[in-house]
């Protein structure tokens, strides 16, 4: 019911005149580094194939316009797969600041509709890669250098078990001993047991005194990055931390369109294996990785989370001016 008040918005003017600041730095920083910002639809045919994110659907008959040329389109997760298009047509370094959004996700850090600060840069490897997040960070809010870490080291320095080589039954004994909330059959799969160990034991841990940007995730793990020529078994994927928060995840990118195909296709499996609608696996990103999408690292930046780092506060709707109770 609304009580008179639901007009208002639920950050303060301070808050949202602090947000309009990182913005302006923000797209100061890549002004300086030569990177452009472009406009990518945040309806498409196409959406990101991902176990644990689902995208919001509308149907094509909802826009009145025969031209859709299919029965269901997404909002966007994320802006990559045009972003990546427009590598492989000619441009070099990118970024965009606009709405995604995410079906199911409402919260203390989760709105259905958030920003996101994405970009690609041609000839950046995962270093690079990591390095411009770094940069851009310490420019938006002002944090000293972030502290470099492997996904296989914070496991050892928290958890005491090296992710890489540990079994289902061993990690599953561990879940069961740190008392996570699950018995030794929670699950069969290796991946679910090592996110619940990184959510509840680890992550907590990352980035309390300075930001802290982890690499070298399982191949298992490797969504959209290529994988490690140093140690195969990890790829070339990195996330920001500070305060215990996920801010950030970028990949040195996979180029592969036939691989990325087999992805697709497994994690279409797994979604059906647990009941999830079907995504498509095929998408106009596919086509432009076999055009040729140049050699790239590129990264998105949950702006609001940054935000709430920033203001140091406990909740989304205090750096959001309308929320989605409100909007």
């Amino acid at each position: 019911m609304d009580d008179g008040t639901t007009w208002q918005p639920t950050a303060t003017c301070a808050a949202l005149e602090h947000r309009s600041e990182v913005v302006w730095r923000v797209r100061e920083f890549f002004h300086q580094q030569g990177v452009m910002e472009v406009h990518v639809p945040v309806l498409s045919h196409d959406t990101v194939v991902d176990l644990h994110i689902e995208p919001v659907r509308l149907a094509a008959d909802a826009l009145a316009c025969p031209e859709a040329g299919t029965r269901e389109l997404y909002l966007q997760t994320s802006p990559e797969f045009a972003m990546k298009r427009l590598l492989a047509a000619g441009l070099q370094a990118i970024y965009s600041i606009g709405p995604v959004f995410r079906a199911g996700e409402r919260g203390a850090y989760h709105n259905p509709e958030f920003t996101m600060v994405e970009w690609y840069r041609v000839g950046d490897d995962l270093a690079a890669g990591i390095a411009l997040l770094d940069r851009l960070v310490q420019a938006a809010i002002g944090t000293g250098p972030a502290q470099k870490r492997k996904y296989q080291q914070v496991f050892l320095d928290f958890a005491r078990i090296d992710p890489l080589t540990a079994t289902v039954q061993e990690l599953a004994a561990l879940g069961v001993a740190l008392k996570l909330g699950v018995t030794q059959d929670w699950s069969n799969d290796r991946d679910a047991w090592l996110d619940l160990l990184f959510s509840e034991v680890i992550q907590p841990q990352l980035g309390l005194e300075q930001p802290t940007i982890v690499s070298h995730y399982p191949a298992s793990q490797s969504a959209l990055a290529r994988l490690s020529d140093e140690d195969p078994r990890t790829a070339e994927r990195f996330e920001l931390f500070i305060g215990g928060i996920e801010l950030a995840n970028g990949y040195h990118e996979l180029l592969d369109a036939a691989e990325l195909e087999l992805r697709n296709q497994g994690t279409e499996l797994k979604r059906r294996l647990s009941g999830k609608t079907p995504l498509p696996v095929s998408s106009r990103l596919i086509g432009a990785m076999r055009a040729g999408v140049p050699a790239c690292s590129g990264c998105a930046l949950g702006l609001d989370r940054l935000l709430m780092v920033a203001m140091q506060v406990q909740s989304i709707d205090q750096v959001l001016a309308f929320p989605l109770e409100r909007a």
